[in-house]
């Protein structure tokens, strides 16, 4: 019974317990215990908020005992990703020199979850200030993919997706810098969206205008990643890009109902030039044909304009060396030497050449505008093959189909960055599995703001794909 509340997803375990069927604390005390036996194995969680978790959970089976209101969220168990803020559990941003960081208060996402009553039972692993798509670090070693112990989790948020998989929590607070939700969603076969700019507040953000990095949800299901986001969602007065967004029912719309007619999508299976693996381009095109049943018009795109890594790095490792220059010069030894190079690459940028990034990503924006007036949505695969080896290196080629390439980010997520830089609004969605029998990712491109209508079409398109029950062969 154990495991089975386990893979319930938030959605049903808030009707059970509403219910009075199971209660908060057999939840809590399931996910934990799930939690200890899996984490030697996986290595997906830095610390364990067992004591805290379990008092929570008591508190919250009175509540429903004596009938008290209940949040959207009551007893329902998250976890939070190691470089978001929780008040009085330890945020170590998977640094060393961070390891006894304890913050005053919570992060604004994670309040708003608490207060609807979700219980923190811990915080999930990131590579060092979440600076790449796979996740190790010096501090906690390497987390490895909930399908196969050889394979990466991805990154920056690959605890937090493989807890999701694994069945350690339906909940996961993560963070998205150039895809750093959607590529560990892609990897475990999760649910992972990058929501619109100022949709959910980000209250960590140092430039509060040119920020590119997002708090975002992971879950099983698009269902559960609406009732996420309507907890996390509405303006704050910490983060200008939220002030006067209005917060639609993402519940609501996160719900697979109607048809795609009348709807057109863009679809583009890889940039120009990028390689592409035979059976993401497979299942891509399986995944368009299940679109195409639902009655959307589907149209192809050339995917010119979105060479932009080059433009990513000049803006993200320009922001990361102004943020961490200072501790690499006193922490180096304690840093990995992957860290320490990406801080240092940005040495090289001018003031110039960064300012120029910022306004061809000015261009990137228009042109994705210009697509969506085309079309509803844009469809692409959001990894160009499945999960990468455990030892990748980030600077080392990448092998895609016995075919080695240069540039990991280029020619392994060229689809997740832009949707950083334009705000656009993205999800990534299991579509099948590989040769290798790892999950493959589909990602859908909504309308600036239309968070609630890409909510809709992915519930549709996970309705009809019907893989919601597909979970890793774990213990």
């Amino acid at each position: 019974m154990s495991d089975t509340l386990c893979f319930l997803s938030a959605v049903e375990l808030q009707g059970r317990i509403r219910r009075k069927e199971i209660s908060p604390v057999e939840v809590v005390r399931a996910v934990l215990g799930r939690a200890e036996r899996l984490q030697p194995e996986l290595n997906c969680m830095i610390t364990v908020c067992a004591d805290e978790a379990l008092a929570a959970a008591r508190s919250a089976e009175q509540a429903v005992m004596h009938g008290a209101p209940l949040g959207p969220l009551h007893g329902i168990p998250f976890t939070v990703k190691d470089i978001v803020n929780t008040r009085g559990v330890r945020t170590t941003f998977g640094a060393v020199p961070m390891r006894d960081n304890v913050p005053a208060e919570d992060a604004v996402a994670v309040s708003r979850l608490r207060e609807q009553g979700a219980i923190l039972i811990g915080k999930t692993t990131t590579p060092e200030f979440g600076s790449k798509g796979m996740t190790d670090s010096p501090l906690f070693g390497r987390t490895r993919n909930a399908w196969s112990a050889e394979r990466t989790s991805g990154g920056s948020s690959g605890g937090a997706a493989v807890a999701v998989a694994a069945g350690i929590a339906p909940l996961a607070v993560a963070t998205d810098g150039g895809g750093s939700t959607r590529i560990p969603a892609a990897c475990n076969g999760v649910v992972g969206i990058k929501q619109s700019q100022g949709v959910i507040p980000h209250s960590q953000a140092q430039d509060l205008f040119g920020n590119q990095t997002y708090v975002t949800p992971t879950t099983r299901t698009v269902a559960d990643t609406g009732l996420m986001m309507q907890a996390m969602a509405g303006e704050h007065a910490c983060d200008p890009w939220s002030i006067g967004v209005p917060r639609p029912d993402y519940v609501d719309a996160a719900q697979p109902r109607g048809d795609l007619h009348g709807r057109r999508i863009l679809y583009c299976l890889a940039p120009p030039g990028r390689p592409v693996s035979a059976d993401v381009a497979s299942a891509f095109d399986a995944s368009l044909q299940k679109l195409a049943a639902l009655g959307a018009e589907l149209e192809p795109f050339s995917g010119e304009g979105f060479d932009v890594e080059p433009i990513w790095r000049a803006i993200n490792h320009t922001v990361w060396r102004t943020r961490f220059a200072d501790i690499v010069a006193r922490h180096g030894s304690d840093l990995s030497p992957t860290f320490v190079r990406q801080v240092e690459s940005a040495s090289q940028f001018s003031g110039v050449e960064y300012q120029q990034a910022m306004f061809d990503r000015s261009r990137l924006f228009l042109h994705v505008q210009a697509l969506l007036q085309r079309g509803d949505l844009l469809a692409m695969p959001t990894l160009m093959r499945t999960a990468l080896p455990i030892g990748q290196d980030l600077f080392g080629t990448i092998d895609i189909d016995g075919t080695s390439y240069e540039n990991l980010r280029a020619n392994w997520f060229p689809w997740t960055m832009p949707f950083n830089m334009t705000g656009h609004p993205a999800i990534s969605m299991p579509c099948g599995l590989g040769r290798d029998g790892l999950p493959i990712g589909f990602q859908l491109v909504g309308q600036f703001r239309g968070d609630a209508e890409l909510l809709r079409v992915a519930a549709l398109f996970e309705a009809a794909h019907g893989l919601t029950g597909q979970w890793p062969p774990l213990p």
